[in-house]
């Protein structure tokens, strides 16, 4: 799943203090390889170079098309 700027997600990633906390993506960044990373800010810090599968839209920000 791709995300933007501005959407709310929730991090799985457990090595990371914001594993299962709802954050909102600040950046994305493209990789030479055609690939998102995303910078996702939460209440208490950021987590810079964020893969796509690391992460799963907050509930309520689903878009419905």
């Amino acid at each position: 799943m791709e995300f933007e700027e501005d959407d709310s997600v929730v991090l799985h990633d457990k090595h990371s203090e914001f594993d299962g906390q709802t954050g909102t993506i600040t950046q994305v960044v493209e990789t030479m390889f055609g690939d998102a990373t995303y910078t996702v800010s939460f209440e208490d810090g950021q987590e810079v170079g964020i893969s796509p599968d690391q992460l799963e839209a907050a509930e309520g920000d689903v878009d419905d098309e």
